[in-house]
């Protein structure tokens, strides 16, 4: 792909006040990202949508240098850049409206469309119930050729990377920040050892720190990506039940591990379950026997 259409892509990613939807419109009535901000305000202002205020936004001049810096940035981290139409962007993510319309990944290609993909998530801080659980179903998924898909953060999310890249699973992790920051830093080596086996996925442009309003736009992402989803371990509320309720949104099978009532690191699981919202795992046959 040219530098030129990197970087009408990029840019359009960049406009204030215009998110993906917003962004589909614009690409519907213009044809191309270049035709985008080759418009007059006038014209973009009847865009379904837009009106004035967001036609001033997409003439602003500064998108296009921002988008300049974001293809020097790649180019340095040897980052993908995927557009939504591209042939190499994940296929269980185009479809939806909100898909982004570009992301930036790092690694192998080949495993964002793999066969199989089972997401796993649950708390920050399992107990060693949740943590031999997780090693032991990471494990199990060697003989079904899955890509395991995760969060890179604290607890569940970092045992099941580290277990993958251990039995030569391949697996992605799906990042609430840029590529020029790993988060946490404790998950460094990891996140290097998962470039060589399989990858790191962003919607984020470079300097996207991790703030917490980009971690439910991270988990719309692995919930999408995986055929499958896991909660090992999660309390009522937080990211792996907002994983769980994208991922039934997404028509996709949700699997909880039951726990004691009297467990907080089980009250989520329980719900989802109680709820109809997962199916119940207690080993890799619940998983093969429902898909």
């Amino acid at each position: 792909m040219t530098h030129d259409e990197h970087l009408y892509k990029i840019a359009l990613t960049m406009i204030p006040n215009i998110g993906p939807i917003l962004a589909k419109n614009l690409l519907a009535y213009t044809g191309s990202p270049e035709e985008v901000f080759k418009q007059k305000k006038a014209a973009l202002a009847k865009v379904p949508g837009i009106g004035p205020a967001r036609a001033g936004d997409v003439l602003k001049a500064d998108v296009l240098q921002r988008a300049e810096d974001e293809i020097k940035f790649a180019d340095k981290y040897n980052i993908n850049i995927l557009y939504f139409m591209d042939e190499s962007y994940p296929s269980r993510l185009k479809h939806f409206d909100y898909s982004p319309l570009v992301l930036y990944y790092r690694g192998n290609l080949e495993y964002l469309n793999a066969f199989r993909t089972v997401g796993i998530v649950g708390t920050r801080k399992p107990s060693e119930r949740g943590k031999l659980f997780t090693q032991k179903i990471t494990e199990d998924l060697i003989t079904y050729n899955a890509v395991i898909i995760s969060g890179l953060a604290y607890g569940v999310d970092g045992i099941a990377h580290k277990e993958a890249v251990k039995n030569k699973v391949p697996t992605i992790g799906v990042m609430g920040n840029s590529h020029d920051l790993i988060y946490p830093s404790e998950h460094r080596d990891i996140a290097s050892k998962m470039l060589n086996c399989c990858g790191l996925l962003t919607e984020f442009p470079s300097n996207t720190k991790p703030d917490r309003v980009n971690f439910p736009m991270r988990n719309r992402i692995i919930a999408a990506l995986s055929d499958a989803l896991i909660v090992v371990e999660s309390n009522i509320s937080g990211g792996s039940i907002i994983t769980a309720e994208y991922a039934n949104e997404y028509n996709k099978d949700v699997f909880a591990v039951p726990g004691s009532i009297d467990d907080e690191k089980s009250k989520g699981c329980n719900a989802l379950i109680k709820k109809n919202k997962a199916h119940l795992i207690e080993s890799i046959e619940d998983l093969a026997y429902i898909t």
